[in-house]
């Protein structure tokens, strides 16, 4: 991937908006790096980045949302946060906790994405704080760049929201159940490595999740709806993937595009009298009509156990995003 040929923009998005956030704490950093660009600072103190990192969510936990997805558990800007407004640390202690505490995995990792370095950066780490580079100036600097601190404050929303719903979820009466449902209805994982070359040659070679070919990748075989909510193999809901795209979704929900496509695959296999055929009317059903609720019913029970709706990146299309397509071709040479 040259990052001479793509806009320094689009690297910025895949950090703000691909892979998983467990925390807010790269959407945080990003906000930051956005205010230091717009005071022309090319280089920032630690302590100044505790201070601008202090005062970002102070003001953001006014909402009362939660910042990590793990229920019960908080972040240590959370817990540094609190301890001030109780009055048991004041600003200057306070800050001094934040910059020991709070950036050691979000400042050098946040130029990686899945564990690889994207050939960009927008600052450099030192011991005494953030050199930032002319790449992020040449992206902040253009005025129309108000579209992505619309996708920031977008992500940090959606994250705090995912959040909270993982939190209600472990908690709700309606969620467990449904999980009940499924797991007493559901059996032990079963070997689906076999499927692969099955799956492989009803998706004429593509990833189900970017359209790009297989190339040398062996790919993943994935629950479309999770299997932690369904608790089932059925081969109406699996397909293939690049390792990559499936790390990408993870195990969050499909967006409904996802959905349909799954329907449009399985109907076309019933049609062709594929092999799979027999099973796919078994698991689901003797008409559309009634695979199509049967389908929709498993997706509908799954959206209220897991959290997190993987719906890709603006608006995401895999058929047109140039740029997703070049980060998947880079992880499958």
């Amino acid at each position: 991937m040259d990052a001479d040929q793509l806009d320094k923009s689009e690297f910025w998005r895949a950090i703000i908006l691909f892979g998983l956030n467990t925390a807010t704490y790269k959407i945080a950093l990003a906000q930051c790096l956005i205010q230091f660009v717009s005071r022309e600072k090319t280089s920032v103190s630690m302590q100044e980045l505790a201070e601008a990192f202090f005062d970002l969510y102070t003001s953001r936990l006014q909402n009362g949302k939660p910042q990590l997805l793990l229920p019960h558990r908080q972040t240590v800007m959370e817990r540094i946060i609190a301890l001030h407004t109780l009055g048991r640390l004041d600003r200057m202690e306070a800050i001094e906790s934040v910059e020991r505490e709070a950036f050691g995995d979000v400042l050098p990792r946040f130029h990686t994405l899945n564990n690889m370095s994207l050939p960009v950066s927008f600052y450099e780490h030192t011991v005494s704080g953030l050199v930032l580079t002319n790449d992020i100036f040449e992206i902040f600097t253009q005025k129309e760049r108000i579209d992505l601190i619309q996708e920031l404050d977008a992500k940090w929303n959606l994250l705090e929201a995912a959040f909270q719903i993982k939190r209600n979820n472990a908690t709700s009466h309606i969620t467990n159940d449904i999980r009940l449902l499924y797991l007493q209805e559901g059996y032990e994982r079963k070997n689906v490595t076999p499927l692969r070359p099955i799956l492989h040659g009803c998706q004429n070679g593509l990833c189900f999740y970017c359209g790009v070919s297989m190339g040398n990748d062996q790919g993943c075989i994935d629950h479309l709806i999770p299997r932690q909510a369904i608790h089932h193999d059925q081969v109406w809901n699996l397909v293939l993937a690049h390792t990559f795209c499936n790390q990408q979704k993870s195990d969050a929900m499909p967006g409904t595009n996802y959905l349909e496509r799954l329907i449009e695959r399985n109907e076309h296999l019933i049609n062709i009298n594929h092999p799979l055929k027999e099973q796919l009317l078994q698991e689901l059903g003797s008409t559309p009509e009634r695979r199509r609720v049967k389908i929709a019913q498993q997706y509908k029970d799954a959206e209220m156990i897991v959290a997190y709706t993987w719906k890709g990146i603006r608006g995401y299309d895999p058929e047109t995003d140039a740029f997703y397509k070049t980060i998947v071709r880079n992880f499958i040479k």
